[in-house]
């Protein structure tokens, strides 16, 4: 199924997220859970009205309503997928997302549209790597080596790839999940494979629907409960 729009399904009721991590805290099996170790089941303070208006004015975007509820109800970074979600700070009167990889979010261009509606592997695009055998000489095949280094860094970290997209979380081994918050697929949840030259894909629910930041997150929630043994009262 092709990503060319936000979620059908649009979750902007929050109110039972901070006592579903409170019980994860609290149970058995709490470690256990991937990353747990990192965001230690804590959520920020979440973003006040003025706060996410001053966010978004200097965004020159307003953010997915699955998201900026989020913000507003629950929290602006900790517990969350993998090693968490990067929080939202302001620095120097700027308001930025802080973790490992968060400066992969360019702030300049989140307005642009993220021209992507399909999986897509930028490493399709790198030529082979030379071979040393069909050179003369070591130095002629280190200059070719550097010269092909070159050229693939330009290829896998183009920044065009990643105009009007927030990085939110890191999953591990420089893997990471991102949100689309300009262009068709606006809403949606990608994962970005670049460090393993897999390329980006967008995330989908077990039946194929791309997953907005709400599916993203409560799949993780429902997921964290199941393993951390925690009492899971639906709402």
């Amino acid at each position: 199924m092709g990503v060319g729009m936000v979620p059908a399904v649009t979750e902007h009721d929050w109110s039972d997220v901070r006592e579903r991590l409170a019980r994860l805290a609290a149970a058995p099996a709490a470690g256990e859970v991937f990353g747990a170790g990192a965001h230690e089941w804590v959520v920020e303070p979440p973003l006040t009205p003025a706060e996410l208006a001053e966010v978004e004015s200097q965004l020159r975007v307003e953010l997915p309503g699955e998201y900026r509820s989020f913000l507003l109800q629950v929290g602006r970074g900790g517990a969350g997928p993998a090693y968490g979600l990067f929080g939202l700070r302001r620095v120097d009167g700027r308001w930025t997302w802080d973790g490992d990889g968060s400066d992969l979010t360019a702030l300049a261009t989140l307005d642009q549209p993220f021209p992507f509606t399909e999986a897509f592997n930028q490493a399709d695009g790198v030529p082979e790597m030379p071979d040393a055998d069909d050179f003369d000489s070591t130095e002629e095949y280190e200059a070719a080596e550097q010269a092909w280094w070159e050229r693939h860094d330009a290829v896998m970290y183009d920044p065009a790839l990643s105009v009007g997209l927030i990085y939110l979380c890191h999953r591990g081994c420089a893997l990471r999940d991102a949100l689309v918050v300009s262009g068709p697929a606006r809403g949606t949840m990608w994962s970005d494979g670049t460090a393993e030259e897999s390329g980006f894909e967008p995330l989908l629910d077990a039946d194929g629907t791309p997953l907005g930041f709400a599916g993203w997150y409560r799949h993780w929630l429902d997921q964290a409960t199941t393993t951390a043994g925690a009492d899971h009262h639906a709402t």
